[in-house]
């Protein structure tokens, strides 16, 4: 049975008469890395500080490490958070930065600093101010300081929102090795759904600040299956009749390549009647609808994005 580190029920948060955050019922699993989706102005950030104890909920409730209502106050320590800019003090070092967190929580240790910052690739920033930062330095500066204390779980709000395609995979590979080598559980958000769908495990799609789908990166493949990908070697078109006599819908690509549309339960069948008629087949897989076109079908479309 799964162990939900973070599990909301009918989570709700009203200003004035807009429901920032309408009945949210979230799960995510002890390891996962949770990839939450949607808009600017879907609910992501609203939802995060609710979770993070920022802001106050309108109604609903929520368990994090297994604890509820006031008890949550006693685990907040096993959360690490990096919502909207991360908090740093501009004119100090990156070291600095995190000796004052440090020092505020008891847990000051030059080796322990050290090691955060090579963790998150900034050990060799020395005096320079964190004022002085490129975005992608400040994001991975937020993120060591998320991490002071060994929280369990990280909440991370558009962390790689505004970075260079360097910055992104700097970030990206940081999380990475957070989920893989130290088994923190993390809640992300992001609308740069590419880069999402490369490393989240699960997946939350908000809307209007309702919760419309939940589902594991396997489910989100198996869904967003839209065809069968062959390559047969210069020899598509002559291919395509024992496809053609399988009564199914297919298009030829090019003089190697076909795509059969849909039917992807029926792939090793595809596969051995292509054999079985004499075309050496040297490739065969799933094409699938990338994690944007998925999103786009449940939001309503691109006038949504």
């Amino acid at each position: 049975m799964s162990e939900f580190l973070l599990s909301t029920d009918k989570l709700t948060k009203i200003y004035g008469k807009h429901k920032a955050v309408n009945e949210v019922s979230m799960h995510v699993e002890r390891g996962a890395v949770y990839g939450f989706i949607g808009k600017n102005g879907a609910g992501k950030t609203t939802f995060m500080k609710i979770v993070a104890g920022l802001a106050n909920k309108t109604s609903g409730s929520y368990s994090l490490f297994g604890q509820t209502g006031r008890a949550v106050d006693q685990v907040k320590s096993k959360l690490g958070c990096l919502i909207e800019a991360p908090g740093i003090y501009q004119r100090l070092s990156a070291y600095d930065n995190m000796k004052t967190k440090c020092l505020a929580l008891g847990k000051y240790d030059p080796d322990y600093i050290r090691e955060l910052l090579k963790l998150v690739g900034l050990s060799d920033t020395g005096k320079k101010a964190a004022g002085h930062f490129s975005l992608g330095m400040r994001q991975r500066l937020g993120i060591a300081l998320a991490l002071i204390g060994e929280p369990e779980m990280l909440v991370l709000d558009e962390p790689i929102n505004g970075l260079d395609p360097q910055g992104i995979v700097e970030v990206r590979d940081i999380i990475h090795r957070l989920s893989v080598e130290r088994g923190i559980t993390i809640l992300i958000s992001s609308h740069i759904l590419d880069e999402l769908s490369k490393i989240a495990t699960h997946y939350g799609i908000i809307n209007n600040g309702s919760l419309i789908r939940e589902l594991s990166a396997d489910e989100l493949a198996a869904e967003c299956a839209s065809g069968v990908d062959i390559t047969v070697k210069g020899a598509a078109a002559s291919a395509a009749g024992v496809l053609e006599r399988m009564g199914l819908s297919f298009s030829i690509l090019d003089a190697d390549h076909i795509r059969v549309n849909g039917q992807p339960e029926r792939s090793a069948e595809i596969n051995a009647a292509l054999v079985t008629g004499g075309y050496a087949v040297s490739e065969l897989s799933l094409h699938t609808a990338a994690l944007e076109e998925y999103y786009l079908s449940l939001t309503g479309g691109a006038q949504n994005a």
